[in-house]
């Protein structure tokens, strides 16, 4: 009886430490998606917490606009500075176009234009303000 235990004790030894190493192996994947998913959280909140709102649209649809928007702005601002103008942006074609970048691959063309003029309103005042 003895003898058949050490028998088949090298072959639990070694069901025993398989399994520990795919239970090991499951923890270590599960705290890695669970990291992922949390910096994902981290990057969606930073977008909304940008001052922007969210109007809709596409990730690549808000960014082109903010970026396009803002960049507009700033230079007109600027612009606007240097020459001692009104500081009037409303009046402006680009803000009132708010088409710069625009592309019908990325979506409404009404949400593009709420997150423009929204990133062209600061970026005039930043580029008013010489930032």
């Amino acid at each position: 009886m003895l003898t058949a235990v050490l028998r088949h004790l090298p072959n639990k030894i070694a069901g025993a430490i398989l399994g520990f190493t795919l239970l090991l192996g499951i923890g270590i994947c599960s705290s890695t998606t669970g990291h992922a998913q949390y910096r994902n959280n981290d990057q969606d909140r930073s977008g909304q917490n940008d001052g922007y709102g969210n109007y809709g649209g596409s990730y690549e649809l808000r960014q082109t606009a903010l970026n396009a928007g803002y960049n507009e702005g700033n230079k007109q601002g600027r612009k606007d500075r240097n020459s001692r103008n009104s500081y009037g942006f409303q009046s402006q074609s680009a803000y009132q176009k708010a088409t710069k970048d625009y592309n019908s691959r990325l979506g409404d063309r009404a949400v593009y234009h709420h997150y423009f003029r929204a990133a062209y309103e600061n970026g005039f005042s930043d580029g008013v303000n010489g930032y």
